[in-house]
């Protein structure tokens, strides 16, 4: 049996970085696990790639399905999830966002001391470097490069003057003082190059002698010895045969918030009840695992744009598309390097919220099903989210074969407040696009159309119409003691099992006002120092815009 100090099963976004981050000290072996392949793709390279990687099953895309959703008219939902080296951070949007400071501040009142606001941002501010340098709330010495929103599509600036004119704030950061209005997205975006988990912390790391990284690598359990867990099991992909491989010290499960509670469910870990349903022996009663599914919802609403400026007219036919991937590859120049996605919005839906509660998306095309669907018109899209849904879900078992896929039912629009905020949305939207900045570039709204307009009607527009923005957390949720329902206490150990930690999105206790591949980065970051035994970095106080006071 192969031996190591930590086994670590996933290469995502957190995987990335426990990998780089434990190898610095050159006395800890370690061993990276991978279902997928290696991010070698061109596609995976240019930002462009984006929309071919997120609409289809693939070498880099697991291309799940929920079950049906009963508030959604019963559709089943696609859920891209991220497949080989950077995981979902080689596939998804590019956006850096962290969440507002009242999240992380929200899971301290939870009982989770180190992970308020100002003990995480010097997480956040060691892992990036952002463009033009750091500052109070930005780090410039981190090895995820962050970029400034660059490409000088007017109707990106028009959008933001829009967001004004209809009467919301404007922002030019959203992760340092002020989240919330409209303003310009951070990217992770170097030089035309996506910067993934994978080329911030694998990549670098690949020549130290004590990291070996297996692809084709698939975790079917983890190995629980008296109470402890000792090793993995994997099959290779290639041969089919089955491995066991020994960790003296950790097993690190990082493979999401979807395969995270899989691999503990198949491994007995779980629910007694859900496990006896599929014959798997219960090696630790966690009921918890699985539970407490929580994702960002989202609509499309989109404008037909009456001049050739979007994606559509710019990349319109065979020949423009293969000049756009050649002018990249072999230049790294043109269209290849933007991902046609950069500025936005955090708004609140009601006035009382102490925090934005909606997020925007503003695409140069009009988006329909993930992309899997092309609409033969020039037009710009608002991706419409609720950012802190009330509904709950969970990841269960469809079967004891560790190669089925999981059972994923997100539970979408259960609350009467999760409907009215996304009704609110829409309304909001369509008083920003009506807006003067907005009239060189909007002609008639496409979706949902005019013909849509009372609560009724936006209501069963969206249950017919919604899908995810591809944010699901919470499923393996950190803990106080005092919670039943936590899987993982504030160290990120699982309860009841020695040896083993889960250190992914699955750990968030509640879902964070944005995107989640920074926050993913930041957990990692931070229990890297947690298993090195070392101090955590000093808290940083840093004010935020809200009633003109420091996060608490």
């Amino acid at each position: 049996m192969d031996r190591y100090d930590y086994v670590i099963i996933g290469a995502g976004s957190a995987g990335c970085v426990l990998a780089n981050r434990l190898t610095e000290d050159p006395q800890v072996k370690v061993l990276l696990l991978e279902a997928g392949g290696k991010d070698n793709s061109i596609m995976v390279k240019m930002p462009a790639g984006v929309g071919s990687l997120i609409s289809k099953q693939g070498a880099y895309n697991w291309g799940f399905w929920t079950e049906e959703e009963p508030n959604l008219e019963s559709r089943k939902l696609w859920w891209p999830r991220g497949k080989g080296w950077g995981g979902s951070s080689s596939i998804n949007g590019m956006i850096y966002i962290r969440g507002h400071a009242r999240d992380y501040d929200q899971w301290r009142q939870m009982g989770l001391q180190g992970w308020s606001y100002r003990d995480v941002l010097p997480y956040f501010k060691r892992s990036e470097t952002l463009e033009g340098g750091g500052d109070d709330w930005h780090g410039g010495e981190g090895p995820l490069h962050v970029s400034k929103a660059s490409t000088p599509n007017p109707i990106y600036k028009a959008t933001i003057e829009a967001g004004r004119q209809a009467g919301h704030a404007v922002t030019n950061d959203f992760n340092g003082f002020q989240q919330e209005g409209w303003g310009p997205y951070q990217l992770t975006i170097r030089d035309g190059q996506r910067w993934s988990a994978a080329r911030a912390y694998l990549h670098p790391a690949m020549g130290r002698p004590n990291l070996t990284c297996l692809t084709g690598a698939r975790t079917t359990r983890i190995i629980v010895e008296n109470g402890r867990a000792t090793g993995v099991e994997y099959v290779d992909d290639k041969t089919k045969a089955k491995h066991v491989v020994h960790a003296d010290k950790e097993v690190l499960l990082s493979a999401g918030a979807v395969q995270s509670p899989h691999i503990l469910q198949l491994s007995g870990i779980g629910d007694p009840e859900e496990l006896a349903k599929f014959g798997i022996p219960v090696v630790k009663a966690l009921k918890g695992v699985g539970a407490n599914l929580q994702d960002h919802l989202d609509v499309t609403m989109s404008w037909e744009c009456p001049q050739p400026i979007t994606a559509y007219s710019l990349r319109k036919g065979i020949v423009k598309t293969l000049m756009i991937g050649m002018n990249y590859a072999f230049f790294g120049k043109g269209m290849g390097r933007q991902q046609f996605l950069e500025s936005g919005a955090f708004l609140k839906s009601r006035p009382d919220l102490d925090r934005p509660d909606l997020q925007v998306h503003c695409v140069l095309a009009i988006m329909q099903e993930h992309g899997k669907v092309e609409v033969a018109k020039d037009g710009f899209t608002f991706h419409v989210c609720q950012l802190r849904p009330e509904s709950r879900g969970r990841v269960g078992l469809k079967s004891a074969d560790p190669f089925a896929d999981p059972a994923i039912f997100a539970n979408y629009l259960a609350t009467d407040e999760d409907r009215r905020a996304m009704r609110e949305g829409v309304r909001m939207m369509r008083h920003v696009a009506s807006q003067a900045a907005l009239d060189p570039y909007r002609s008639q709204e496409l979706f949902p159309g005019k013909e849509i307009e009372t609560d009724e009607q936006i209501d069963a527009w969206i249950r017919k119409h919604a899908e995810t923005i591809y944010h699901p957390v919470g499923t393996c949720k950190m803990g106080a003691a005092s919670d039943e329902m936590a899987v993982v206490d504030g160290e990120l150990k699982v309860r009841g099992v020695e040896g083993l930690r889960v250190i992914d999105a699955s750990v968030m206790p509640t879902l964070v006002g944005g995107n989640t591949n920074a926050p993913t980065i930041m957990i990692a970051e931070k229990a890297a120092d947690m298993l090195r035994g070392r101090a955590a970095l000093p808290a940083e106080d840093a004010p935020i815009f809200e009633d003109g006071q420091a996060a608490a």
